[in-house]
């Protein structure tokens, strides 16, 4: 590491921790059920060696940013051996790391350090798929004849003039043949990709590169189980599972349903009946939690799971049985189709997470490496921050898992390329202008208002550092009391020590309200959570009877000088945490 940068972060890191008690585990439940964590994208966290992409020894010269934040977790994106096709989640070698990350020996230094500082350490296992450079696709790809034969997913495919093909099938004619249906890749085009060694398409959900893997091959599935072993037995907490609804695809390869239109890519819009989430990937989630059950440590599967409706994630906690994933995702608040800033939306989603679930502590997802930033999405353009407080406010006060993605706490926005010719990942390049890729969430993280913000000492990183970081930027953030990044910390901070808001049931009032979405969380002091999603003064009308107000958090300073419950005056985009005694 340059000597400049590293006394730069070693002065940052004090500052970062000065004045931050270090949290400890709560006896008596898993270690992850309080937890808040942190989604790192590995490209553009921390640059330590100046080549203008971020590193494993970046993330460790940061962790005490980490604790300085809150959070109890890291979840790694993918930072195996990878050709980058799909910046990771292509992988070559499951049990080794990609040279422009480190090695190794830096992932263990940064597993020791993470554990010092009580920080637990994720990793991201891509199953559905491998890199088409992986040498178990090499060999599957050589011949009809070899040992990984049916590790993949081939098929001979169809005449081209046969009854029933689609003309969309026809796009891809090869040798007379044409895929064996009309399923497409995520990125465009068929779903199936020809191999003249073979004679044989192959499938891929995602990019050409991203052979999927055959699951139905119990090879297949043992091999998979000791590459998540080989970091488990290294000290991993766990894994994030990328796409993990897709796994098994419908043996018979019935065409899947049109549902009108066109993507983004031309293709027709299609209802992923026969290629998305079918029954046997619940088998595989059961198998999988008795293996990771079987290590010390609670150690934690999470699972991104897409779902229409919150209840349709019971199945992946393993229903009444509870023995699949200790924590699928729950995309609808933040990602759902029909997301929006309203207090409506939200409390319709945060009740059916505490009565569709059996129980089981929700995690609300709101801002990932897929999708734009939420200070965008739920923005208006003159009040964003205000209402990403409001966002902290849900992520870090109700009942369940908290996980929150880098850049996110300092209100990094969304800093999409204005030209195809500078588009880095390929489906803003395939879909440009409708789909302009995913390069905008991914820019390198704001430190300082230091040249490239502190990321790196190259002038040219990998993305371009986003414009506005001389205001946006973790120095200048804690810096100032106000800032949205002392929010978080004091809501972080709120949530690991308040035995209300850690532990206590939620209970929602008010509940007719249409602009105030208010909530108590039980416990012997409760504490009232109250909302303003408006932009204009609304009072308070909890219905909620108490005395002993303190006011724990309040996003206005007006707020903290109120001493009654209802009556109080919310101001406009501000939230206010009480504790009171019945």
């Amino acid at each position: 590491m340059p000597q400049r940068m590293r006394r730069l972060l070693a002065g940052m890191a004090t500052v970062l921790v000065t004045g931050m008690a270090m949290a400890t585990p709560h006896a008596g439940s898993p270690w992850w059920k309080h937890s808040l964590i942190l989604e790192i994208y590995p490209r553009s966290y921390g640059d330590s060696n100046g080549d203008g992409v971020g590193d494993l020894n970046g993330i460790t010269a940061h962790l005490d940013d980490v604790r300085a934040l809150g959070a109890d977790a890291i979840w790694i994106a993918p930072m195996y051996p990878s050709p980058q096709v799909d910046f990771g989640y292509d992988i070559s070698d499951y049990r080794a790391v990609d040279a422009q990350y480190g090695n190794l020996a830096d992932f263990d230094r940064l597993l020791a350090e993470a554990k010092k500082r009580h920080v637990h350490v994720i990793l991201d296992m891509v199953l559905n798929h491998t890199s088409d450079k992986h040498a178990w696709f090499v060999e599957s790809a050589s011949s009809r004849q070899n040992a990984k034969a049916d590790w993949y997913v081939w098929n001979d495919g169809m005449d081209a003039n046969a009854p029933g093909v689609t003309a969309f099938q026809k796009r891809f004619v090869h040798d007379g043949k044409v895929p064996p249906n009309n399923w497409e890749s995520v990125f465009g085009g068929s779903a199936w990709e020809w191999v003249p060694a073979r004679r044989q398409f192959y499938y891929h959900r995602f990019y050409r590169q991203q052979p999927d893997l055959n699951w139905r091959n119990p090879a297949v599935e043992a091999a998979m189980f000791d590459a998540m072993r080989f970091w488990l037995d290294r000290g991993v907490a766990g894994f994030r599972l990328d796409a993990i609804s897709t796994l098994f695809e419908d043996t018979r390869l019935r065409n899947d349903p049109e549902r009108g239109g066109t993507n983004a890519q031309g293709d027709p819009n299609l209802h992923n009946q026969y290629s998305d989430n079918l029954p046997e990937v619940h088998d595989v989630m059961r198998r999988m939690r008795k293996m990771v059950d079987g290590y010390a440590g609670d150690r934690v599967l999470i699972g991104e799971t897409y779902t229409p409706e919150t209840s349709d994630l019971l199945p992946w906690y393993g229903g009444e049985h509870k023995d699949e994933l200790h924590l699928p995702m729950d995309m609808i608040p933040g990602f759902g189709w029909q997301a929006k800033f309203d207090a409506g939306w939200f409390r319709e989603h945060l009740q059916a997470a505490q009565t569709d679930l059996l129980g089981e502590p929700p995690l609300l997802v709101f801002d990932n490496h897929d999708n734009p930033r939420s200070i965008d999405r739920f923005g208006d353009g003159r009040d964003d921050v205000a209402r990403a407080r409001i966002i902290a406010a849900l992520l870090l006060t109700n009942r369940g898992v908290a996980l929150t993605y880098y850049g996110a706490p300092i209100g990094m926005t969304t800093s999409t390329p204005a030209r195809k010719e500078d588009v880095r990942d390929p489906i803003g390049i395939t879909g440009w202008p409708k789909e302009k890729g995913r390069d905008g969430e991914r820019t390198p993280m704001q430190w300082t208002a230091g040249p490239q913000a502190g990321f790196s000492t190259n002038p040219t990183t990998w993305l371009p550092v986003a414009a506005n970081y001389r205001t946006v930027n973790v120095a200048s953030e804690m810096a100032d009391p106000s800032s949205l990044l002392q929010w978080y910390r004091k809501l972080a901070a709120l949530r690991r020590d308040n035995p209300a808001l850690r532990d206590g049931a939620m209970t929602f009032v008010d509940t007719k309200n249409p602009d105030v979405l208010a909530y108590v969380r039980e416990g012997k002091e409760p504490v009232l959570v109250a909302m303003n999603f408006s932009g204009e003064p609304r009072p308070l009308t909890s219905g909620v009877k108490g005395h002993g107000l303190r006011t724990l958090a309040a996003s206005d300073a007006s707020l903290g000088r109120s001493h009654t419950l209802d009556g109080t005056i919310l101001p406009p985009y501000s939230v206010w945490v009480i504790s009171f005694e019945r």
